[in-house]
């Protein structure tokens, strides 16, 4: 990167998905103070929900979550700038969610509105095809206003040879596939794994010992434990709250810290960050911060700080992380973005 620090770059809800936002901003990031010194809207797409990088190329990929899904593909510039590398349709409808396989080779875009996960195959620019398969889930939770079929939230591919994971809110469930990589399509990899009735899954997290993963439920403000093995299968060593504190509980995003030793839960309703020590069976409550909004979206851990972006608040926040106790304490003013739903350092 040129210039001083490095770039962020964020997704807002536009006008499409009822948000204030428009398009992709970028930001400059002071890696030691960790402020972010807002550089304008370096994209203007439709509802760019999520973003991801590829592994090795600088290209950016962002959903646009759209009832005709779509994804958007960009080269990222020494300064953030992004050029159009093409748009595909997912097949699917409000996709939300997306990750690129670990070889590059292809994208996986988890589809809200029909409860579907999409693959595209990626060339050697990183610009996405023609979708090579789209799995639909089927099923419903008993929730009748969230839950009435399926709605995928998320899409985990593994590190090494292990599964995708495709989180469902709506079905209550963990799928499994492996990807065939000569066809790319998705083939999976035994029975769903079922989480409590009225969990509403949304996102999970990996540990980097590659074993152990935490699934947050959107419904019922709780956090799962579960167990990686190597033949793929997911076994649940139990469940806690996602927060200590009383009200409207609705947790969106969770992360485990760089070293392994912290988890983190974004807490909306209540507009809290809670932090989890991971040395025992389960994950303890040590920390829960607030945000200093009601709607933490997303948030992410780069360096030594955390970025929480606040949709309704139309903010980001910046916390500087202490690293012998995982605790976030707030830094600086909070940088004004419209609508943020995803940090992307």
């Amino acid at each position: 990167m040129t210039g001083q620090g490095a770039i962020v770059h964020i997704g807002c809800y536009t006008a499409e998905g009822g948000g204030r936002g428009t398009g992709i901003v970028a930001a400059r990031r002071d890696p030691e103070s960790g402020a972010l010194t807002p550089l304008g809207t370096v994209a203007a797409t439709p509802s760019p929900s999520f973003l991801v990088r590829h592994p090795r190329l600088p290209v950016l990929y962002a959903v646009n979550e759209l009832p005709t899904g779509e994804v958007s593909a960009f080269r990222v510039g020494a300064d953030g700038d992004l050029d159009l590398l093409g748009v595909r349709l997912t097949g699917g409808s409000a996709p939300c969610h997306l990750a690129v396989a670990p070889d590059g080779g292809h994208l996986f875009v988890a589809n809200y509105g029909d409860g579907s996960v999409t693959v595209l195959p990626l060339d050697e620019r990183g610009a996405p095809g023609e979708r090579s398969d789209r799995v639909r889930h089927e099923g419903h939770g008993p929730d009748p206003e969230r839950q009435e079929h399926a709605h995928a939230h998320m899409v985990s591919p593994a590190p090494g040879r292990g599964p995708l994971l495709a989180v469902d809110l709506g079905t209550d469930s963990l799928y499994r596939y492996d990807l065939d990589a000569g066809s790319g399509r998705l083939v999976p990899r035994g029975p769903r794994v079922r989480t409590a009735a009225g969990t509403g899954p949304r996102h999970l997290a990996r540990h980097p010992d590659g074993r152990r993963c935490w699934l947050v439920g959107e419904l019922d403000g709780s956090v799962g434990a579960y167990e990686l093995t190597d033949d793929g299968a997911l076994h649940e060593r139990g469940r806690v709250e996602a927060s200590g504190r009383a009200g409207h509980v609705q947790p969106s995003e969770i992360a485990v810290g760089p070293d392994g030793r912290f988890l983190y839960v974004a807490n909306r309703g209540i507009g809290t960050v809670s932090v989890f020590a991971l040395d025992g069976s389960l994950p303890e409550l040590v920390a829960e911060v607030e945000t200093d909004g009601e709607w933490p979206r997303h948030f992410a851990l780069t360096g030594s700080h955390l970025y929480v972006a606040d949709e309704r608040a139309d903010m980001v926040r910046v916390f500087r992380v202490d690293p012998a106790s995982g605790v976030p304490t707030a830094v600086g003013e909070p940088v004004p973005v419209p609508s943020p739903t995803c940090v992307l350092p």
